[in-house]
């Protein structure tokens, strides 16, 4: 159903050929433009004009690499599904509410036709008119809304149909996302996680070295002795007679 919708919004933005190029376009990585010009039968400028047309929607992102050997840059492609069902949504409710303009107009107006010219013609327009058609001359005659009245509402329920298709469709893709970002992060906790446990362990190491180095000076430091002052005895006994007198 998804793919059936894509290729609707792409054949409403580009034409046909658009239309077939979401067949080969994925949602979740990048393909090369070289192989989708391949399988569609179209060259490499045709191809690109096709989306280029699709990314002036944003409905379509790419990605650019050079090549080493040729020196060129081929362009990657990847469809934005998000996006592109947004913007069928967007279209269905804009063409109800036109169509259910026009019912409400239906049920409260009269509408004059030309049967011969198959011109239509609102009341104030007919009574402009004299209720006489200017290219023939033959007179207008009532409209019956009541087939008119039912193809707009079978063509609006059809609409509805699909535009809760379309919702049902968005809300899955909206899931995917949420799902993939709550990957992400965990991803990312998991990553932050290892490199904090990983400096926890260094530092622990370096604390370990730092101690040993300390452990290790210490004992190959030698504490200086301090050497005592040499007394003679002659001096004592010259102090000891100095006093007696």
């Amino acid at each position: 159903m998804q793919d059936k919708f894509l290729k609707e919004v792409l054949g409403i933005v580009a034409g046909k050929s658009a239309g077939d190029i979401g067949e080969f376009l994925d949602g979740n990585k990048y393909i090369n433009e070289f192989i989708i010009a391949e399988k569609l039968g179209l060259t490499i400028n045709q191809t690109r004009n096709i989306l280029y047309k699709i990314s002036d929607y944003g409905l379509v992102s790419s990605i650019r690499k050079k090549d080493k050997k040729k020196g060129w840059y081929t362009y990657f492609w990847k469809i934005e599904i998000l996006k592109s069902l947004t913007f069928l949504k967007n279209i269905l409710e804009k063409n109800l509410n036109q169509f259910y303009n026009q019912i409400k107009s239906r049920e409260a107006k009269r509408f004059y036709s030309c049967e011969r010219c198959n011109i239509e013609f609102s009341e104030e327009n007919a009574l402009f008119h004299d209720f006489s058609c200017d290219e023939c001359g033959a007179l207008f005659t009532l409209k019956d809304n009541t087939k008119i009245l039912r193809e707009y509402k079978r063509t609006c329920d059809r609409w509805k149909n699909q535009l809760q298709l379309v919702e049902e469709e968005i809300q899955k893709e909206e899931g995917k996302i949420e799902k993939k970002k709550i990957k992400e992060a965990k991803k990312e906790e998991k990553e932050k996680d290892k490199k904090k446990s990983v400096k926890k362990k260094v530092s622990k190491t370096s604390v370990k070295k730092i101690v040993k180095k300390k452990k290790i000076l210490k004992k190959r430091v030698v504490k200086k002795k301090i050497p005592k002052k040499k007394i003679h005895k002659k001096k004592i006994l010259k102090k000891i007679k100095k006093k007696k007198k």
